[in-house]
């Protein structure tokens, strides 16, 4: 079963703050596998593959924009989060799947989670061979575009990080990058798309978990909050820090690159010191 929460807009350091909590739990066999489901607040975030480079915007410009950056342990190149993105943190265990998934099956699946969310706004969106993601064909075209992508960790058997689609997502902010390092196809999105009407980000939350389970074969559980998640269990005591810190409104703040391990801001609340495609 997956337990599966909605967290609104989240600052991308809470985001990746609570992912780490929620791996280490799940290797601790505390909690069972999760989807957190969210937006962020405008950033750029590099994975281990990536080239500086392929950020186009100045620092300046990036800064008048009110736009972070982030350094990440996620495979793939450069992308960028926004209002008006949907993104999808899957803290799972492959070794829970019967049989066991291996990493390349699980981004499959995700895929293919991702072209049925879009079939059911009547968006037509498949594969491309050698590339990771999701990408669409708008009126039967001859030319891709990306709508989704995929950026996922593995450490010991337990997927962090995840994906990401454009649902009403400023297109224009893609400017600033060259997007996952693919110069030669545009990014889309389901609002660009879909002749239906385009769903609240909540709505397409909903319908995206809807599709992780059919595509999983598991049930999804909806939870209101991270107490529900920790409700009875053993995991109450590690995550409170986290639940007495709320999520910052969103604001101007200056870009600077944040290490692998966890910011020193953020060991406070999370009484700690420790800290694969686009």
């Amino acid at each position: 079963m997956f337990s599966y929460l909605y967290l609104g807009r989240t600052d991308y350091a809470r985001a990746l703050a609570l992912q780490q909590q929620l791996v280490e739990l799940r290797h601790q066999q505390r909690i069972g596998n999760t989807l957190l489901l969210l937006e962020h607040p405008p950033v750029l975030t590099l994975g281990r593959n990536s080239h500086r480079s392929n950020i186009l915007a100045s620092d300046e410009t990036l800064l008048r924009r009110g736009v972070q950056i982030h350094e990440v342990n996620r495979g793939g190149d450069v992308t960028y989060h926004g209002p008006g993105q949907l993104v999808g943190y899957p803290i799972v265990d492959l070794r829970s799947f019967t049989p066991r998934l291996g990493a390349v099956e699980f981004v499959r699946l995700i895929e293919e989670a991702l072209m049925r969310f879009c079939a059911e706004y009547a968006v037509h969106a498949g594969r491309i061979v050698g590339r990771t993601g999701v990408w669409t064909t708008a009126n039967c075209a001859a030319e891709e575009k990306k709508i989704a992508a995929i950026g996922v960790h593995i450490s010991r058997g337990i997927t962090s990080h995840g994906f990401a689609i454009n649902i009403t997502t400023d297109l224009r902010n893609f400017g600033l990058i060259v997007p996952c390092g693919i110069a030669d196809k545009e990014v889309t999105s389901l609002e660009n798309e879909t002749c239906q009407r385009v769903p609240s980000l909540e709505d397409a939350a909903n319908e995206m978990a809807r599709q992780i389970g059919w595509t999983f074969k598991d049930q999804i559980l909806a939870l209101e909050s991270l107490q529900d998640l920790i409700a009875g269990g053993s995991a109450s005591d590690a995550l409170q820090p986290l639940l007495k810190h709320k999520p910052r409104e969103e604001t101007r703040i200056v870009p600077e690159d944040t290490p692998l391990s966890v910011p020193k801001e953020l060991r406070r609340f999370l009484g700690e010191e420790d800290s694969f495609l686009a």
